[in-house]
């Protein structure tokens, strides 16, 4: 290795360790770190690279599809990438400016018989521009962390609630089988009584009447089941053909729940407000670098200069400290930048707490909905039983002949709506207080 060569290798590596030394007072301090952005949740794999996904059979349960959502809905993962990329951001927020180097070759000599020229120049922010800078960046991966958990509480609410329809349905049509059979047994008995004298014809053809109506009833619910299978496989990235056998019933079970705990459960848990948190924060930094920039960056560099040994000459090659900053005076300009992140501050503020209002809104009306089904199911665990004696009685009482067979039909009728309301609040119970865990970021 030449002399030449050696002197350029030391220049470069003379501003490298002077950019390694001066890097602990210019670099970011390392955010503390919080439980929320490292517990953040995420989809394991994707069904690309997946054979975890659990089989959707008749044992299947509501977790079995939550499991399944979760590592195969498209909107999730893509939530999950969002989050990946944003972590990314901070190693580059955290960064120096590279370093320049700059090469020239003398094609026109001066009596000196200069030949080349080296020069390497670092880069330093003002101090405290890389603190902001890395802490915005942990902010909005934070605020994506938070997004990400946003997005699975929405899933799982939506999952939820499609999967409670899907039940509902599949008790639907059974209440509907069965009151089918009913009628077809009224059927019978009427035309028992009509055979031997003791009824009319007019109470077979109402008998037949209804059973025609429940007929179009069961059709109709029946018909449904294809709708709604496309809207649960929607949620789990299947196609919407895909056939889904009628998964395990869940225990239903009453949650309490009051107002003033689901309020504060939604202050402290839901990921909306926490990302609106999140998102404050990184305009707070935003607004610290916009002041930073009335202060100037600072370079600092070496230049070496080789001269030519020929002739008789004997010069030195040159070696200088080189010193450079930007000379910041465009004040205008940096008070503009200041008001318009002060003012993104006070948006941001005040958009959260329009959001925590709207939410808490949200919960009140949720709690509401879940209350009255509550009360309904109560209803109607008191009401059926009574229901069904009053339809066994009037059966009793037509064989007698003391009651038409319209009373016997209203009261069967009655018990086919008791019934179905009585599904229908459970399902609605369900669905509701999935809205609620949704809401408040937390299970009851």
């Amino acid at each position: 290795m030449d002399k030449g060569t050696y002197l350029r290798i030391c220049a470069v590596f003379f501003i490298l360790v002077i950019a390694g030394c001066t890097k602990s007072s210019y670099h970011a301090a390392e955010p503390e770190p919080t439980s929320d952005f490292h517990q953040a949740p995420q989809p394991r794999q994707s069904i690309v690279d997946s054979n975890e996904l659990p089989d959707l059979t008749s044992s299947s349960t509501l977790e079995d599809y939550l499991e399944y959502a979760s590592l195969n809905n498209a909107a999730l993962e893509a939530a999950y990438h969002r989050w990946q990329a944003a972590i990314e951001q901070i190693p580059q927020a955290k960064a120096l400016p590279d370093p320049e180097v700059s090469f020239g070759q003398y094609v026109r000599q001066s009596d000196m018989q200069m030949e080349s020229m080296v020069e390497v120049m670092q880069e330093f922010p003002w101090p405290g521009t890389l603190d902001a800078r890395s802490r915005a960046a942990y902010a909005q991966a934070q605020a994506m962390a938070h997004s990400l958990e946003s997005v699975r509480l929405d899933l799982y609410q939506k999952t939820k609630k499609e999967f409670y329809e899907f039940l509902y349905l599949q008790d639907a049509i059974a209440i509907a089988e069965e009151n089918l059979e009913l009628i077809r047994h009224f059927e019978q008995v009427a035309m028992t009584k009509y055979i031997t004298a003791a009824g009319t014809h007019p109470d077979i053809i109402r008998a037949q009447i209804e059973l025609a109506n429940l007929d179009l009833v069961l059709v109709n619910l029946r018909q449904l089941v294809k709708p709604q299978t496309a809207r649960l496989n929607a949620l789990l990235d299947r196609p919407a053909d895909a056939p889904l056998p009628w998964p395990q019933k869940p225990s239903y079970a009453l949650v309490a729940a009051d107002s003033e705990t689901l309020t504060q459960l939604l202050k402290e848990k839901n990921p909306q407000l926490a990302q609106m948190g999140s998102m404050i924060e990184a305009a707070r930094q935003e607004l610290k670098l916009a002041t930073l920039r009335r202060y100037p960056n600072v370079g600092v560099g070496v230049e070496w200069t080789d001269f030519e040994r020929s002739g008789g000459m004997s010069g030195r090659d040159s070696i200088m400290v080189l010193f450079k900053m930007n000379l910041p005076i465009w004040t205008d300009s940096y008070r503009a930048a200041e008001r318009q992140a002060q003012a993104n501050v006070r948006a941001a503020a005040r958009e959260r707490k329009q959001t925590e209002n709207q939410l808490a809104a949200d919960v009140a009306q949720a709690l509401y909905a879940l209350e009255e089904s509550q009360r309904k199911i109560q209803l109607y665990e008191g009401v059926i039983p009574k229901t069904e004696q009053l339809v066994n009685a009037s059966e009793t009482a037509y064989r007698g002949d003391t009651v038409d067979f319209l009373s016997l039909i209203d009261a069967q009728r009655m018990l086919l709506e008791y019934h179905l309301q009585y599904r229908r609040a459970q399902a609605d119970y369900q669905q509701r207080l999935a809205e609620l865990e949704a809401l408040v970021g937390a299970q009851l």
